[in-house]
């Protein structure tokens, strides 16, 4: 099956392409430190550019596959409604999966026993999720049946990094801990235990190869509505709305 997925939960834009002999073509954009995410401009350029790679036109597309978070706001609402978009036009199957399960897939195999992935959630929080290592497949993460992704340890919640800190602790696994929000609270991880690549490894990065690789098992869904963002917290600008009106 031909998969496009793609996933704007970080400040990244990571769009793959699944072939019918199984391989991968990913492209990426990784707005330099303090820029503004080109989520909206650079998402669609960037999936016709690996059709293109592939010799495929957008009528190949088999299914549609997007990360839904949690991750940042803005990035997700362009995510999930651009794959809306797509799905509607060309009349294909849409399936929604967790960004930080996409996270952790390419780290299970690096893991001796448990990967944390954690994305910067802002607001002095993280948002985490713990996956048990897997030893019935090539990856480590999923299952034998390649259909659901192994035990869950931490579901997936915003943190305090001295929380997170808390529940690895309290967890006991040896921990790899990978993603942006690991970099930033890399002190209070690597205190608690948790193993944190260095900055610069691709493990921090949100694969599209996972989200097509995931969104090819996942359960898809006629109502195109029920793929939402995964938000895991109240809008930033619907806190501060509140707090005018008070």
């Amino acid at each position: 099956m031909i998969v496009l997925g793609f996933d704007t939960a970080t400040a990244a834009t990571a769009v793959g392409l699944r072939l019918a002999d199984g391989s991968t073509l990913q492209a990426r954009d990784d707005p330099a430190p303090g820029a503004h995410p080109g989520h909206a401009t650079r998402l669609l350029e960037l999936a016709h550019t690996l059709l293109a790679e592939g010799g495929i036109g957008w009528s190949a597309v088999e299914r549609i596959a997007v990360g839904i978070g949690p991750g940042t706001f803005t990035g997700l609402r362009v995510g999930v409604a651009t794959a809306r978009g797509l799905a509607q036009s060309l009349e294909v199957e849409l399936a929604g999966v967790s960004s930080l399960r996409a996270l952790a897939l390419p780290a299970a195999g690096e893991a001796g026993g448990a990967v944390l992935a954690a994305i910067d959630a802002r607001r002095g929080e993280v948002f985490v999720a713990g996956y048990l290592q897997s030893g019935g497949s090539p990856d480590g993460l999923e299952s034998s049946d390649g259909h659901e992704p192994s035990d869950e340890l931490i579901s997936p919640r915003a943190l305090s990094p001295e929380d997170v800190a808390e529940v690895l602790v309290a967890a006991g696994a040896p921990w790899l801990a990978v993603g942006d929000g690991a970099v930033r609270y890399r002190e209070q991880l690597e205190r608690a235990g948790a193993t944190v690549p260095g900055d610069a490894s691709p493990l921090h990065r949100v694969s599209a190869e996972a989200i097509c690789k995931l969104g090819l098992h996942a359960t898809v869904t006629a109502e195109l509505e029920a793929i939402l963002p995964d938000y895991r917290r109240r809008p930033d600008a619907e806190i501060a709305l509140e707090s005018a009106a008070r």
